[in-house]
């Protein structure tokens, strides 16, 4: 794939302004001491899905146009994607066929069902991720449908990439960095 124009993903942080929160990045005590660096996590948890798979999703749908839109969209997914596109769909009001394997634990289709509403039918098929995208994609086809790919797609990549563009701001000044004599200290 080509590079991603940095104005792509800060076209997709503004799509996402309406429904995603800017979560922090917290750094572990734990996992510094255990590296011997500075380790700091960014808590996509705190998403109302859970998931940075939401920023992906979102920003490919909220994409696509009004025609586009009418015919509805389709995915594969176990869980993750499944609920960003769940919840992009019931934010948007645009009908989604969700295709997730038939081992997917019950949990993950309640919250896909949840975060759906009224707008998205789940499609239990295939055994695999793999069964169920080649699924979902010959739907897509066969319904003139957009199938919304969890992460080959440019759009889903700069939604996503909007996480790196968090990152970069809200990382401490460098004189805060670790050092081992100071863990030692503290040890």
């Amino acid at each position: 794939m080509a590079k991603l124009p940095v104005e792509d993903i800060i076209r997709a942080r503004h799509a996402l302004s309406e429904v995603i929160d800017e979560t922090p990045l917290q750094r572990s005590d734990v996992l510094s001491q255990q590296y011997g660096c500075n380790v700091y996590l960014k808590r996509e948890d705190l998403q109302v899905v859970r998931s940075f798979k939401l920023r992906g999703a979102y920003n490919f749908i909220q994409s696509l146009g009004a025609e586009e839109r009418s015919r509805g969209v389709v995915c594969a997914s176990a869980g993750n994607h499944a609920q960003g596109v769940a919840y992009s769909c019931n934010h948007l009001q645009i009908n989604g066929r969700i295709f997730m394997p038939t081992t997917t634990p019950r949990q993950k289709i309640t919250q896909v069902k949840r975060f759906g509403g009224d707008y998205v039918e789940v499609v239990l098929s295939g055994d695999t991720f793999d069964d169920s995208a080649e699924q979902a994609q010959a739907y897509a086809r066969e319904n003139g449908m957009e199938f919304i790919h969890p992460f080959d797609d440019a759009r889903t990549i700069a939604g996503q990439g909007t996480v790196g563009f968090e990152v970069v701001h809200q990382m401490p000044p460098r004189s805060t960095t670790y050092s081992r004599r100071s863990a030692a200290a503290v040890s």
